[in-house]
């Protein structure tokens, strides 16, 4: 059976996971469970409760139905949040609100993601909890820093600069907030904190209830993208998030450190261009959208408005500490696509004519 070093012991433990209903977190319930961990997940909605344990079941391949608590919480109410970290060992803050779209008020996202944070280690602080996973960004590594043209390599040593941000972006504000008001409360109180800073998160989709992330994909596939950006990004599959929140937990070296949960840096162009090559028949754009068109629709309230932040500039983050942690290489970014790919299709989330 797992175990993780608990005030300098040995012990089996019972890990609390907040945003049980999410893509990340379903993975990170199916990975505690199957390492022996008792487990109690958070969802807003008891209604999705066995659609989660349905969901997490697939990803263990066994029924989960005896072996997960659902407890209903939300990160904006204290209402639960005392009983349901009664007889905790650890916490796994992975909940967060991610919107496809940039929203007019940065509260909806904002306001969860700090008070939520601020929220969870206060019960968890109350309840005797000590040890604490908290899912990051790297929002909250690679920006505000200057970094307007070419190429950067980003390490756990950077740290976003909001006050330097260019263009405002909910998300970035948000999680940048909540990691720093994560790190100044656990250092207060005592808490022994570790951060994982995920890239865009792919993988394999345990049901159609899934990420924004996911959406690139499926609207690859349907057509729905008629031309992708002139940027890219860090590609992480969703097994590997889940496997490092699990390594943490187990190595007491991980405590008061930040982990990079990603390697590589991967053009939009490219993921069309894999995603052509495996499904020939499927309408995916070749079409690449130039960088004066975009910031000329971004400037004048285009709906994504939070990549402009990446316009002409490549990020490229060092996932050597993160490899380290997780004891193995990282899931290539191909396979992360490909397995999103089969997955939403598996999920009669889109339709293609044909797959390889």
């Amino acid at each position: 059976m797992a175990a993780f070093v608990l005030g300098g012991t040995m012990a089996k433990g019972m890990v609390v996971v907040t945003g049980a209903s999410g893509f990340v977190g379903k993975y990170v319930l199916a990975d505690l469970i199957t390492a022996g961990y008792r487990v109690r997940g958070t969802v807003r909605d008891l209604t999705k409760s066995d659609a989660v344990r349905e969901a997490v079941s697939s990803i263990t391949g066994q029924s989960v139905r005896s072996e997960l608590e659902l407890v209903q919480a939300d990160l904006l109410d204290d209402a639960n949040w005392s009983e349901l970290l009664s007889g905790a060992d650890a916490v796994m803050h992975v909940a967060t609100t991610v919107l496809a779209i940039e929203p007019k008020d940065p509260d909806l996202v904002v306001r969860p993601a700090v008070e939520g944070t601020e929220r969870v280690l206060r019960f968890s602080a109350a309840a005797g909890v000590k040890r604490i996973i908290m899912t990051s960004s790297l929002a909250t590594i690679g920006y505000g820093l200057g970094h307007t043209s070419g190429k950067r390599v980003y390490t756990e040593a950077d740290f976003t600069r909001l006050e330097a941000l260019e263009h405002p972006w909910a998300y970035c504000i948000g999680k940048t907030r909540a990691e720093r008001a994560a790190w100044s409360f656990a250092q207060a109180n005592d808490l022994h904190l570790t951060t994982i800073h995920p890239g865009a998160i792919l993988g394999p989709a345990s049901d159609p209830d899934t990420s924004v992330s996911l959406g690139l994909v499926v609207n690859l596939l349907s057509g729905a993208t008629q031309a992708v950006i002139n940027t890219g990004f860090a590609i992480v599959d969703v097994r590997d998030v889940s496997a490092m929140h699990l390594a943490a937990l187990e190595d007491p070296a991980s405590v008061g450190e930040r982990y990079i949960a990603a390697d590589g840096y991967t053009r939009f162009e490219e993921v069309a261009a894999i995603l052509r090559r495996h499904y020939p028949d499927c309408p995916i754009t070749d079409r690449v959208l130039p960088d004066e068109v975009l910031l000329a629709m971004l400037r004048s309230g285009g709906s994504s408005s939070q990549i402009i932040n990446d316009i002409g500039n490549e990020k490229h983050y060092d996932g050597a500490k993160g490899r380290a942690l997780l004891g193995r290489p990282y899931i290539s970014p191909e396979e992360a696509v490909l397995s999103a790919a089969r997955s939403v299709i598996e999920l009669c989330m889109v339709q293609p004519t044909q797959a390889a």
